[in-house]
């Protein structure tokens, strides 16, 4: 696991934020899709399930299975970086660090300019701590 200083953390910043836009906007795009067509809000009666596809089923694969696989790249590209996406909706990201001998994670939500918090490794964001 990499270990980030705030510094680094903060270096990273510049291009972890564009990355959790992209998200952002793939996953609202994504949902607006599944609304548009989902038979439910169309007034029409569901199928009956089928079975999921595979790589070598003759079934096709899921429903916008093609953007559902971009947000899963995009999210890929973001911890590729060494920090781990906590929460798509609220853009928070984590940067693993060490404080006073213990594990712990820089937290960083996406909007600020940059990491001014911390939380243990089984704490989340409810509980972050300023770093000073």
């Amino acid at each position: 696991m990499k270990l980030f200083s705030p510094e680094k953390a903060n270096a990273l910043i510049p291009k972890v934020a564009p990355l959790v836009e992209e998200l952002w906007t793939k996953r609202r795009d994504l949902a607006i899709r599944l609304l548009e067509t989902d038979p439910v809000l169309r007034g029409i009666e569901p199928a009956p399930q089928r079975r999921m596809a595979t790589p070598r089923s003759p079934f096709k694969p899921g429903r916008f299975s093609e953007q559902k696989a971009e947000i899963v790249r995009i999210i890929n590209r973001i911890e590729a970086y060494g920090c781990i996406v906590k929460d798509i909706d609220l853009g928070l990201v984590d940067f693993p660090s060490m404080r006073e001998g213990r594990a712990i994670y820089l937290c960083w939500k996406a909007g600020e300019a940059q990491i001014t918090h911390w939380h243990a490794m089984d704490e989340g964001f409810a509980e972050r701590k300023p770093l000073e």
